[in-house]
């Protein structure tokens, strides 16, 4: 598994380079939900550890929270983190919605604390 595996469960801070309904730099669409990365990390594709925020419904340029689940992309060498405000959860059928306006294009499998 890959390094995302030990932010399970912990307090991440994610710097946002792509806040909610910005457009993504190269293909057509529009993120659904604030996404950044985890800075001072180096993830499968060599650049840092992605981040999907879930349960901030406004952009924001930084944020803290709880990783409750990592996407991890088995057709791609990109994990990602799932982020959270502490004390809030989503479900598997919730994350899967919320991340597949990016994720629909990749195979991937949820893994949970």
């Amino acid at each position: 598994m890959s390094i995302a595996k030990q932010y399970l469960g912990k307090l991440v801070n994610v710097v946002i380079d792509r806040p909610l309904n910005s457009k993504h730099p190269k293909h057509n669409f529009l993120y659904e939900l604030n996404y950044g990365y985890i800075p001072n990390t180096v993830s499968g594709d060599g650049e840092e550890l992605d981040a999907y925020v879930l349960g901030v419904n406004h952009p924001v340029q930084e944020f803290a929270g709880k990783c409750i689940a990592i996407i991890h992309r088995t057709n791609d060498d990109d994990d990602k983190l799932i982020v959270v405000p502490e004390g809030v959860d989503f479900s598997d059928a919730e994350i899967e919605q919320a991340t597949a306006f990016q994720e629909k294009w990749f195979e991937h499998k949820l893994i949970r604390a």
